[in-house]
């Protein structure tokens, strides 16, 4: 698969998501990649990895969310990524007082390009994810050990003081405007 491909994915899941209703704390979001933090690093990287996407979550009567992702941003290389995928969250949290104060906890399996993975030839992940949010905003955080970069792809993370990665994005609903 190609950036056009995983481009397509993600224009596809819009198209998709675009017509259906949203749920009480689901619906359509704009995100917005912005921060990671290299825990522990010796090395200078890229932590300002800004880039933009897309993120949609199903209407659901259960605590269970589903939704489906795409975006592109600036990677600690400095070099543009690429992802698409879905994630199935667990609502851990919510109360209607501060717009619908929510936490969920769960998993998010993707594809995904980079240029010092495969170079640039789309690989599976499958990263655990909290969501701290309301019906209008809220902030993803992903965590991505050391370990799980060394077993899944038979690879050493070039800065080896790195013990992990904290992905930060932003995420504005767009189904409430």
């Amino acid at each position: 698969m190609s950036r056009k491909v995983l481009a397509g994915i993600g224009l596809l899941a819009l198209i998709v998501a675009l017509p259906l209703d949203s749920a009480r704390a689901g619906g359509l979001s704009a995100v917005i990649n912005g921060k990671s933090i290299h825990v522990g690093a010796s090395e200078e990287h890229n932590e300002d990895n800004i880039g933009i996407g897309v993120e949609y979550q199903f209407s659901t009567e259960t605590r269970w969310k589903k939704l489906i992702m795409a975006n592109g941003f600036r990677d600690s290389e400095n070099q543009m990524s690429y992802m698409a995928g879905f994630g199935l969250h667990r609502n851990l949290y919510h109360t209607d007082r501060f717009d619908g104060l929510y936490v969920d906890a769960g998993i998010n399996a993707f594809v995904m390009t980079r240029k010092d993975v495969n170079d640039n030839r789309p690989f599976p992940g499958a990263l655990p994810s909290l969501t701290i949010g309301n019906d209008v905003v809220g902030v993803n955080v992903t965590y991505l050990p050391r370990s799980a970069v060394e077993k899944m792809y038979d690879s050493r993370m070039i800065d080896q003081s790195v013990s992990g990665i904290v992905f930060l994005q932003v995420k504005i609903s767009v189904s409430e405007r």
